[in-house]
C-alpha cells in the first residue's frame, strides 16, 4: 500500500476514533495487508493516508458491510 512522503502515523486507538472501527477490526485489516502499518517499539501505528484511502473505498462499496458503523444520535 502506498504512503505519502509526509504521512502521519496514528495509534490503533486514534485510528479507531477517526474511523469508527473497533481496534481489533483495524488490527485484522493490518494483518490482511489492507492498511499500511508499522511497529514503533511495542506499538503498532497506522498510516493516516492509508486509513483515509481505505475508508473512501469502503464507503463507496456496494455491499454496505465495509464502511464504518456510524452511531445515530
Amino acid at each position: 500500500m502506498m504512503t505519502s512522503n509526509t504521512d502521519e502515523w496514528l495509534t490503533v486507538q486514534e485510528a479507531a476514533k477517526i474511523s469508527s472501527y473497533h481496534a481489533e477490526y483495524l488490527r485484522l485489516l493490518i494483518r490482511q495487508g489492507k492498511l499500511n502499518a508499522r511497529k514503533f517499539g511495542p506499538l503498532w501505528a497506522i498510516s493516516k493516508f492509508s486509513l483515509l484511502a481505505y475508508l473512501e473505498i469502503a464507503q463507496k462499496s456496494d455491499d454496505g458491510r465495509q464502511g464504518p458503523k456510524l452511531s445515530r444520535r
